[in-house]
């Protein structure tokens, strides 16, 4: 069974790409989970053979049956089902198979649900055969629950700040901000161009919010678990002046308060708000709505320091079933998705980005300078905590975020509040 040793954030995000590679090499496996439990089941040699089924959401569901067809090449004797589920309605439909003992045999998991289907016994260890050394840390974080390693990273996402490349230049401005205070300059000074409204759109509370305000806090050396994920940290000294910066946008005009929904892209191509964080699928999105020559008007760069750089790691994991009717061909198709080869394939089809290290080397991955800044951003992004209750928890976290942004209310009393509703939820661990 695979084990990871447990290093904090803060640790992980300065020790750079040397250093990463370094810790996850040394990264131990036991044969036994800590309290002595079984080590997972090897997987049988061979071949897959048998019926599979698999879930899958959004356009990776209705992708996946085109990368599936050079797994089943390679097993003439398998079939492979794959089920599309749309995003909005997939956990309910996870929860509710599990309960009733007809989960799939392999399916895409939410990186936020990690915790939660390893608390209803759903989802098996990863056999020692699978190896996990070159998954970017954060990335194999999002599948760590205790000290087991459940599943594997499949693809990830990380954010960075987009801003209007040739505006800047036009103020003066040649050299992304690499800290906190040079952020905040560079969003006023965009702010004062020729058609700016606001320096930087940022999300001012609701729904996801806690994504963007997150890395702060890592940034700050901050954290909102203890590092054995047994209890709340949400109260710190670290946590405040990270909030409190966030909010400084706001009360200082720099961000809009009340944005409209669904306009990023639009005030992004016009000028009117020249920078935001957000992840890669926004590539495509804005040079859509800028036309053909907008990619060389815009630029990324990394989120900037406080003390380290930090950014949030999203992406979707794959997981085996507890229950499975054909485990040893389910663990075969996840070790057939773990190939780097083939992380670059589906990037070619979906535009994924690999949670393999070695397959950003191919240049179909590694030509884009964009991509490569994302590349360097993945190196110190981190998955959100693998609790059990945390999709709960970061509902109270959105709900004060927005009292922050939109109320200004006091940091320090917004962080008592979410830290004692999420006492309150417990981590379900």
């Amino acid at each position: 069974m695979i084990t990871t040793s447990r290093l904090s954030r803060r640790a992980f995000a300065g020790l750079g790409a040397a250093g990463t590679l370094a810790v996850l090499a040394a990264c131990g496996r036991s044969d036994e989970q800590e309290g002595g439990a079984a080590p997972a089941e090897p997987i049988a040699e061979g071949p897959a053979t048998g019926a599979l089924t698999v879930w899958a959401m959004g356009a990776e569901g209705e992708a996946l049956p085109t990368l599936l067809k050079g797994f089943e090449e390679e097993n003439p004797d398998v079939t492979v089902e794959v089920t599309p589920l749309p995003w909005d309605s997939a956990h309910d439909k996870f929860t509710s198979a599990i309960a009733a003992g007809t989960a799939p045999d392999v399916a895409q998991v939410g990186s936020t649900w990690m915790a939660e289907f390893v608390s209803l016994d759903a989802l098996e260890p990863t056999p020692d055969s699978i190896a996990t050394e070159d998954y970017f840390p954060g990335a194999l974080e999002s599948v760590t629950v205790g000290e087991t390693v459940h599943g594997v990273p499949w693809y990830v996402e990380t954010r960075l700040v987009f801003y209007r490349k040739d505006i800047a230049e036009s103020l003066g401005i040649t050299e992304p901000p690499t800290d906190w205070e040079g952020l905040v300059e560079m969003a006023r000074t965009m702010q004062g161009g020729p058609d700016g409204q606001w320096g930087i759109a940022l999300q001012p509370g609701g729904n996801g919010s806690w994504q963007t305000v997150l890395p702060f806090c890592w940034s700050n050396g901050g954290d909102v678990v203890s590092e054995d994920a047994t209890e709340f940290t949400f109260v710190s000294p670290e946590n405040e002046e990270a909030l409190a910066y966030y909010q400084s946008y706001f009360t200082d005009g720099i961000a809009n308060p009340t944005p409209a929904e669904g306009t990023t892209e639009q005030d992004f191509v016009s000028g009117e708000v020249p920078m935001f964080i957000s992840g890669p699928w926004m590539m495509a999105a804005v040079e859509g709505v800028g036309g053909e020559g907008f990619a060389e008007k815009y630029g990324v760069f990394v989120m900037p320091e406080k003390q380290t750089s930090a950014s949030f790691l999203g992406g979707a994991n794959i997981g085996v079933f507890q229950g499975s009717q054909n485990r040893d061909g389910a663990w075969k198709l996840v070790e057939y998705l773990s190939r780097p080869e083939v992380q670059v394939e589906w990037f070619s089809i979906v535009s994924s980005m690999p949670s393999l290290q070695t397959a950003w080397e191919d240049d179909s991955v590694a030509s884009n300078e964009k991509f490569e800044a994302f590349h360097t951003q993945l190196l110190s992004a981190f998955a959100p905590p693998t609790i059990a209750t945390w999709e709960q928890v970061a509902a109270k976290f959105d709900a004060q975020i927005e009292q922050v942004c939109k109320q200004d209310l006091a940091p320090a009393d917004a962080l008592e509040t979410v830290q004692s509703e999420a006492q309150g939820i417990g981590t379900g661990l």
